[in-house]
């Protein structure tokens, strides 16, 4: 067999584009800027150190219970009773943000999660996690197990508000990472990061995410703040079908987050754009077939491959097949049989598997020698 390397045409729709992905300068100590669907990060700062999170590991906190009201071992009627312990070290006399919660008070799973969110509440968090826990160090584990079987590389949880503790810590790749499971895994639920205010004990409080007032497109997520971390957040903006989600801490002020955040986000979306590089199925080459029932057979991809690229990248990219033939009978449905090369400005490469899209058998005895015979006298295509 030999193996063929073949240029592929450009994708569609690549002349038009104006923008180039010009540098950025962001004024955070960490930051970094994630597309939704493809998961790739436009712009990444500091991003993979750990660091205190402060109040944004609550999403942490948050997706445990949005799982557990998955899974059904909760719902949002259940109720939960409010600790001395909540009460004393995530009360209004701690110093931190609180949802009010009285001691031996009563209090549903739903208004806890909206306290978590909307009010950010130290004392909803620990209420949630003894009671789903028994402690809140036993919550705390769970929390780093669960970071654990979804990759979180950079972090490991003390407790389940973000309280300052030398342990805890995340990094801004990490909480991306976890925002995006949190909007992909339970959209049912993720419409509360959106909502302005809740009120909790006669007492209303605003949201302190600051894109919800200032961006019309921006449905979430969390904010951070303690003198280690400074002013920080984790944003999520979804903007002409196409989303776009932003980490930042050690800002010096709310109006430089503010400022800062929306800035990342309006870099992201002008500078770069989702590209369909092929549709699932598509067929890229046939291959000619050595002692199959068939003579050819078609190569395809199985997936949907989207990129995000900088929009002045678009019309540089490089697709090149590459693959053996002919390709010897017995084949498989999906059997692997070349790949194509992504080339990418700027050097990185992505590869794409090439796969049979359907299975060829093997010839009986006497097609295999007639096609000996004729592979010897005139070859392989």
């Amino acid at each position: 067999m030999n193996t063929y390397i073949k240029s592929l045409p450009i994708f569609a729709a690549t002349a038009l584009f104006a923008f180039s992905a010009v540098a950025l300068e962001i004024k955070a100590k960490n930051a970094i800027l994630m597309d939704y669907d493809t998961g790739e990060y436009l712009y990444a700062k500091d991003a993979f150190v750990p660091v205190a999170p402060a109040s944004m590991s609550k999403l942490m906190t948050v997706y445990i219970l949005f799982g557990k009201l998955k899974d059904g071992s909760l719902s949002l009627e259940d109720v939960f009773t409010v600790s001395e312990n909540a009460w004393r070290k995530g009360g209004a006399k701690s110093g931190g943000s609180t949802m009010f919660l009285p001691v031996g008070d009563k209090v549903t799973v739903e208004k806890l999660i909206k306290g978590i969110i909307i009010q950010s509440g130290n004392d909803a968090c620990i209420v949630a996690a003894e009671n789903i826990a028994g402690s809140e160090e036993n919550f705390a584990v769970m929390m780093n197990e669960t970071a654990k079987k979804m990759g979180l590389k950079n972090s490991h949880f003390a407790n389940s508000t973000g309280l300052p503790h030398p342990d805890h810590r995340m990094s801004v790749e990490d909480l991306a990472v976890l925002a995006r499971a949190i909007i992909r895994d339970f959209p049912e639920y993720y419409s509360v990061f959106s909502e302005k205010s809740f009120t909790y004990n006669n007492i209303l409080q605003g949201n302190r995410n600051p894109l919800l007032y200032s961006m019309p497109d921006a449905d979430g997520l969390k904010t951070g703040h303690t003198a280690e971390a400074g002013f920080c957040l984790t944003a999520s903006v979804k903007r002409d079908g196409r989303r776009l989600i932003g980490v930042m801490t050690g800002l010096k002020s709310n109006k430089e987050r503010s400022e800062e955040a929306e800035k990342l986000m309006n870099w992201g979306f002008r500078e770069f754009d989702n590209y369909e590089i092929f549709k699932s199925f598509q067929r890229i080459v046939d291959v000619p077939v050595y002692m199959g029932a068939e003579d050819k057979i078609d190569l395809i991809v199985e997936d949907d491959v989207v990129l995000t690229l900088a929009r002045n990248q678009a019309a540089d990219v490089k697709l090149t097949a590459v693959y053996d033939k002919p390709v010897k009978a017995p084949i498989e449905q999906g059997q692997k049989l070349g790949e194509v090369k992504i080339e990418i400005p700027g050097g990185e490469v992505k590869t794409v598997p090439l796969v049979a899209d359907h299975s060829v058998h093997k010839l009986g005895f006497w097609g295999r020698i007639l096609s000996n015979i004729k592979y010897f006298l005139f070859g392989a295509e």
